[in-house]
């Protein structure tokens, strides 16, 4: 009803202002029958009003519509009434969802055929890699220990590449099951052995081995990466530990990740899951992209597993992940 008064509401001032001119001018002129020049008004009035009510019945479906929010996209194409208005703008409606619709599909196959073009280009660069890796694996001299570590610092950056445009379609690449957290966390350790001597840090782990979590095996393990890459980035040379612990809290599960390293600036925490932010420490670690724990975030939110994260300068950085509802 408001939308239909607002639209009409040109309409019956012009029609006021056109019956009170006539009025005017029947009086101006010394019409003497007044009642006749009165009436004509009020018969103006009634045909008016008599105008309006059959154009809000015949069109009420049409304003009802136009006022009431859609909640999908498919809603906004539906027949209403048959009054050529209405059929004009179902006319336009469907022709730009077709619009939309294609453009949408056109932009999925691109989105599609450059995830399949990163995939396939990252495998390919990790065949050279993985050759290098076996001509310097058993060479004891240290350029070759250089080597081994750019070459890791390389597969890492191709992983990372790899979960970016895998993250676009998660809900295709995940599989969730219950598995054991002490295995799991146990085995990214070991993947990051060579990472830990080199930094001269030592993992500490503390995980009950009867802690059973449900989550995607593939995506923790990525997350667990980030995080542990982190805590040796940062960790401090006098105190090289980095403590990995799992504790039930009512029905949950929250591993635990500590490091004792130079911890996070208290203004910089509010933005350590912003995407491309490295804060203090990025301009003083220079391999810091702002990409990795952003990363981590949405995938806990895609796994529903929540992140949380303390710091203090110069006491270290500890990074929950909780498993809500975990079995144990």
């Amino acid at each position: 009803m408001k939308l239909f008064l607002q639209e009409h509401i040109p309409l019956i001032c012009y029609t006021f202002a056109q019956l009170l001119i006539i009025l005017f001018i029947y009086w101006f002129d010394g019409y003497p029958h007044i009642l006749t020049a009165l009436y004509s008004v009020f018969l103006g009035v009634f045909l008016l009003m008599g105008y309006l009510i059959y154009r809000y019945y015949s069109h009420r479906s049409f304003y009802k519509r136009l006022s009431t929010p859609i909640e999908t996209l498919n809603e906004s194409i539906k027949d209403s009434d048959l009054t050529p208005l209405s059929m004009a703008l179902d006319k336009l409606l469907q022709t730009q969802y077709q619009y939309y619709q294609n453009q949408l599909k056109k932009w999925e196959r691109k989105q599609q055929e450059q995830m399949i073009f990163m995939n396939q280009w990252v495998h390919q660069m990790k065949t050279p890699l993985s050759v290098i890796e076996l001509i310097t694996q058993d060479a004891d001299d240290s350029q070759f220990d250089s080597i081994n570590e750019e070459t890791e610092r390389i597969k890492k950056g191709l992983e990372m590449v790899l979960y970016v445009a895998r993250l676009e379609t998660f809900e295709q690449d995940f599989h969730v099951e219950r598995l054991q957290l002490l295995g799991m966390v146990d085995s990214v350790i070991h993947e990051n052995k060579r990472l830990f001597i080199r930094s001269y840090v030592y993992p500490e782990l503390k995980v009950d081995p009867s802690l059973i979590v449900e989550t995607d095996k593939k995506w923790f393990r990525f997350i667990l990466n980030q995080v542990l890459s982190n805590a040796i980035k940062y960790s401090s040379s006098k105190k090289g530990k980095v403590m990995v612990s799992a504790y039930a809290k009512g029905r949950a599960i929250i591993l635990e990740v500590r490091d004792y390293g130079v911890g996070i600036p208290t203004a910089d925490l509010p933005r350590v899951f912003n995407l491309f932010y490295t804060g203090e420490n990025g301009r003083k670690f220079k391999e810091s992209t702002g990409m990795g724990l952003y990363l981590v975030k949405e995938v806990c939110e895609k796994l529903n597993h929540k992140i949380e994260l303390e710091s203090e300068v110069g006491k270290g950085t500890k990074v929950k992940i909780v498993f809500p509802y975990a079995s144990r």
